[in-house]
């Protein structure tokens, strides 16, 4: 995320990386590193020009009528390339019931990701307006073709692809990013690809902002556009507001306010989102 210290680089812990604390973001809900529910710009871990850097998570999103369990792990290489792998589990709870799939039914999807930084770094040019940019992609399979294909999905399986902008002010402690999706996932791929009200990629825009409250405490909030491509479901953007601290480099925790609108037949799905992530 940011830093207040006069250095971008933190030399006194090579061994754990020489990157800040938080500098690279957290785990995305779809495993990459940013904020909880978008991706940035930057390399996940802690790993420099000279390092690699990895991280492992688990994140849940407790809401009133569903839960998600996430887990996953990214590496980052040199600070120019990023991997990543995160499997959710989407349980319909007592909803699944009332559509016929039984109580606690769940929907289960693999992501694997790639990004690569194309020019910029959001940490260390503080003399340049210019901001760190990537460009990723993300490719999700979900093990229910049949009951997406049900309820007007086109496919079980896609790939996002996204290009993001970070930029990181250390003098105000600021942190903003922005992100242009190309997607055709309803609810983040859980009810499957396409539909029958669209079926091609549409552009969605996510955004974040952060700002360092404390060399290990950050606040922010983020907004991530999502298309509408099934009659059967409304489908509303999402919205989080959060606080990931970092006691070490090794150890963050994120917590979020996340309302996440509509999903099926039950609305206002507003709940907490909690994320654990180890790294170095």
């Amino acid at each position: 995320m940011m830093a207040t210290t006069a250095s971008a680089q933190d030399t006194s812990h090579t061994s754990t990386g020489g990157k800040l604390l938080l500098t690279g973001g957290v785990s995305q809900i779809e495993g990459a590193a940013g904020g909880g529910l978008t991706p940035w710009a930057v390399i996940g871990g802690y790993g420099t020009n000279d390092q690699i850097g990895g991280n492992a998570f688990y994140t849940r999103v407790q809401l009133p009528d569903y839960h998600l369990d996430d887990a996953g792990a990214m590496i980052g290489l040199y600070n120019r390339v990023e991997f990543s792998v995160a499997q959710q589990r989407f349980n319909t709870e007592k909803v699944g019931g009332l559509l016929g799939l039984g109580n606690g039914f769940t929907f289960k999807q693999t992501v694997v990701g790639v990004k690569v930084r194309l020019f910029g770094d959001a940490v260390l040019e503080q003399d340049s307006w210019v901001p760190q940019v990537s460009i990723g992609a993300q490719h999700k399979k979900n093990d229910q073709g049949a009951v997406v294909k049900f309820v007007g999905a086109k496919s079980d399986q896609g790939t996002d692809y996204y290009i993001s902008a970070t930029k990181l002010f250390l003098s105000q402690s600021l942190l903003a990013n922005a992100t242009v999706r190309f997607t055709k996932a309803n609810q983040i791929g859980i009810l499957g690809f396409g539909g029958d009200k669209h079926n091609g990629y549409q552009a969605e825009f996510e955004g974040s902002v952060a700002y360092l409250l404390s060399r290990k405490v950050a606040i922010g909030a983020e907004y991530r556009q999502k298309p509408n491509n099934l009659s059967i479901a409304k489908e509303d953007d999402w919205y989080d507001a959060f606080v990931a601290w970092a006691p070490t480099k090794h150890v963050s925790l994120t917590l979020a306010y996340a309302d996440l609108g509509n999903i099926v037949i039950k609305d206002k799905q507003r709940g907490v989102y909690a994320s654990f992530q180890v790294g170095f």
